[in-house]
């Protein structure tokens, strides 16, 4: 029976070729698409799980409610709370302290081989809790010593080749001498933390001076932490032991009522919005819309094929009919139908296996990850499997039920009309996979103006032929010569440094009082950043008012420089001269106000800073001469910092390129919707060319006579476009108000946003139009220049 039913398929196939590749490339481009979406979505909860317990692991994190700041959740925690957390909280099993893995940039050198990686320190228990995968050495061991490194495979490899590294010798930032004591294998690509080496933490409370007097210090919030909980016990047990621990331990802290929480590893990746200390969203929504999307598009395919199949139901009515005259039962039918379906929807999902392996790497290259198609994965061919045949019941429903509800007795006797029948349903259907599409243009072109809007705000600064390199040790020591170099190579006008990048700001502060603060009022929180002579002016920033700092150190070590944000921040009428309580430094005088510039991200108000006179820094800015060649430049310079900075290789940034990253999320979702938007769009075509063919083949007769009475080109045109052009006019007033909700919902999680006007619902609609227009006119033109003798005749 099934053979046969296949056998049919096959011949059904075959004498209607153009029907049939119509509803296979729709189908299969459909779920190409779903099936990409659901290989990048699977990938972006995959995150983490690698570890065999990541369910009872978690990050130490800390929400802070001020009456200046609002509430805020940071990953930053001060060291003293790793001890209460192992001593005193029963349920815990282990906790590692750490800087921040990852986003610490160091230089490893081995002979005349050079590094310059990201990595991290810390706890021994660290290794423990994150369970990695070692190829020498052991988790146990290998920070018994805190002259000790380990590295992942790859480092180890570029270090040392196909030699055994363990015990070899690593030259550290040029400083400090670490034994290898183990390698690690690579971490895997869906893991948050990434390193490519590891020194204890020991090592790092040993060499910088900084650390001194952290241990007791509740206020230094400068390192990461994470503990894994026992087994069996949950987040909901430990949430309310840990909460008060800073509040209760810290009087300096208590009026911005600081709580502890913990943040399970599971959630890193996806959920990173904290609303009451609570993880609400973060990527997650993107995952889930994207997802939709992906449903979306394949349930226009399968609207695609029910459209077509049941349009040409007049073509198998006569079909139906002598099957039921010889006895065949409806359910015989509607299995015939849905096998016919399931076989099509088969070979579309090969089709569209070929077209997800062909855009695989332009995908992985927009979306910045590494999916594939698990070919080994038995799972995955399961999940395929129930794919397939999920989709082609869902395709071949309607028609499978609409076509074997055929009254045979009607059918054999001609009396049967089920083209118009069917039309109702079709239309609506027309309909829906239009509102999808115009949607999903609507939501393109509103991204992309949100990412135009903010990146033509005002910067505060001139980011033109800006570079930036990270400060190590010998920089630091030689800055004064390097710099001398850098001016007078001709190559760079102005050199500065600073202790945080153009685009970032790595250090935050408290200022407690200030004139004019009243009683009760808590503090602020600033941005805390020390800069060099010629700061502002390497930056490009303008003074408001006052005066910036001298050329010697000395003569500005008790005064600052706040931006315009920090003044109406503390509502200072008079700035100048005023006398501030700042953390980081206790009175300080204000000489200047700098104009505000986005260091932070370009979405939200410029968040108040305040300047202080510093010598070193973590961060080289340089602006190269205006007749500078970029190109030559870049390898004269290079020469210089050689000089000064030979154990690390040379490593720039170009400060707007830099900053156009803090749109890859945006862009991601615009480069994503636009592709999405234009396959649906795509897809919705291929149905409506079909059902253009289809009309205009049902009424050849009509046209004919139409064309011996007078009729011109264009009025038969008109005749068979108008009702398709009233489906997207409507489909259009349907989208615009449904896309204008969503849209409206995510426009608030900016504050610098735009307003969502009425040109983008009629540059929508309007191209929608031209689309429908375009894609019915081939089929309307031929039908009106075709020869109504022909016509007439065929009849």
């Amino acid at each position: 029976m099934i053979k046969n039913y296949l056998k049919i398929a096959w011949r059904n196939i075959l004498n209607n070729k153009v029907y049939s590749a119509i509803n296979i490339l729709g189908l299969a481009a459909g779920m190409a698409v779903a099936l990409m979406i659901g290989l990048w979505v699977a990938n972006e909860y995959s995150y983490d799980r690698f570890l065999p317990n990541y369910e009872q692991l978690y990050q130490v994190e800390q929400h802070f409610t001020t009456q200046h700041d609002g509430e805020h959740t940071q990953t930053a925690v001060s060291l003293p709370l790793a001890d209460v957390l192992r001593k005193e909280i029963p349920g815990i099993k282990r906790v590692a302290e750490t800087d921040w893995i990852g986003m610490q940039w160091h230089d490893l050198l081995v002979g005349d081989k050079k590094l310059y990686v990201a990595g991290g320190a810390a706890n021994p228990d660290f290794l423990q809790i994150f369970k990695y995968t070692f190829i020498k050495g052991n988790a146990k061991d290998v920070f018994t010593q805190p002259n000790s490194i380990i590295l992942n495979e790859s480092t180890a490899t570029a270090l040392f080749g196909n030699a055994d590294p363990i015990n070899k010798i690593v030259r550290y930032d040029n400083s400090q001498n670490l034994k290898v004591t183990g390698v690690v294998k690579d971490i895997p690509k869906n893991a948050t933390l990434q390193f490519s080496f590891l020194t204890p933490f020991a090592f790092k409370e040993a060499t910088e001076g900084w650390m001194k007097g952290a241990r007791t210090m509740w206020t230094n919030n400068s390192f990461n932490m994470y503990l894994e909980l026992q087994p069996g016990v949950t987040m909901e047990q430990i949430a309310p032991k840990i909460k008060n621990i800073v509040y209760d331990h810290n009087m300096e802290m208590r009026p911005a009522k600081p709580e502890v929480i913990i943040h399970p590893l599971k959630k890193w990746h996806l959920y990173n919005d904290f609303k009451n200390g609570k993880a609400v969203g973060g990527f997650i929504d993107y995952v889930r819309m994207f997802s939709v999307i992906g449903i979306l598009v394949l349930l226009i395919a399968c609207i695609n094929f029910m459209n077509l199949s049941t349009a040409r139901s007049e073509k198998r009515a006569r079909e139906v009919g002598v099957r039921k005259a010889i006895g065949s039962q409806r359910s015989d039918l509607i299995a015939q139908f849905l096998a016919e379906s399931i076989m099509i929807t088969f070979i579309s999902f090969l089709l569209s296996i070929v077209m997800v392996q062909l855009a695989i790497p332009s995908f992985n290259a927009i979306v910045g990850s590494a999916i594939s198609v698990p070919y080994t994965n038995v799972l995955f061919w399961g999940a395929m499997i129930a794919y397939v045949l999920l989709t082609g019941l869902l395709a071949g429903s309607r028609p499978a039920f609409y076509l074997s509800s055929f009254n045979p007795v009607q059918v054999l006797k001609g009396t049967i009309k089920v083209g118009k029948s069917a039309s109702l349903p079709r239309k609506i259907l027309v309909v829906m996979q239009f509102s999808c599409s115009i949607a999903l243009i609507i939501s393109t072109i509103i991204v992309y103006q949100q990412i135009q809007y903010a990146k033509n705000r005002p910067t505060g600064y001139s980011s033109t032929r800006l570079m930036m390199t990270d400060m190590s040790g010998d920089l630091e020591h030689n800055y004064s010569a390097l710099k001398n170099d850098l001016i007078a190579s001709g190559m760079v006008e102005s050199v500065a440094s600073a202790s945080s990048p153009v685009t970032n700001i790595y250090s935050h502060a408290g200022v407690e009082n200030w004139p004019g603060k009243n009683a009760g009022e808590t503090g602020i929180n600033v941005g805390a950043i020390s800069v060099s002579p010629n700061y502002f002016k390497t930056m490009g920033m303008a003074m408001k008012e006052g005066r910036d700092f001298s050329a010697e150190w000395a003569a500005d070590t008790t005064n600052v420089i706040i931006n315009e944000a920090a003044v109406k921040r503390m509502g200072l009428k008079d700035p100048i001269n005023k006398v501030i309580n700042y953390s980081f430094m206790g009175r300080v005088h204000i000489i200047g106000v700098v104009k505000d510039a986005l260091m932070e991200s370009p979405f939200t108000p410029v968040q108040p800073a305040v300047f202080n006179h510093g010598r070193g820094g973590n961060n080289i800015m340089y602006r190269l001469a205006p007749n500078a060649d970029m190109q030559d430049a870049i390898k004269r310079i290079g020469k210089i910092f050689d000089t000064y900075n030979p154990a690390y290789p040379y490593i720039y940034q170009f400060v707007d390129e830099e900053y156009n990253r803090k749109f890859s999320l945006e862009a991601l979702v615009g480069k994503l919707a636009g592709v999405f938007a234009g396959l649906a769009i795509f897809i919705s075509c291929l149905g409506l060319f079909g059902l253009a063919a289809y009309v205009a083949e049902q009424r050849t007769k009509e046209i004919g006579i139409r064309k011996v009475l007078g009729a011109s080109i264009a009025q038969v045109w008109l005749l068979l476009s108008k009702e398709f052009i009233l489906l997207v006019m409507l489909s259009c007033i349907i989208a615009t108000p449904v896309a204008f909700y969503f849209l409206k919902d995510w426009l608030q999680k900016y504050d610098y946003r735009i307003t969502i006007g009425p040109g983008v619902f009629v540059l929508s609609a309007v191209a929608a139009i031209i689309i429908t227009l375009v894609t019915i006119s081939f089929q309307a033109i031929k039908a009106a220049v075709t020869n109504p003798v022909k016509s007439l005749r065929s009849e």
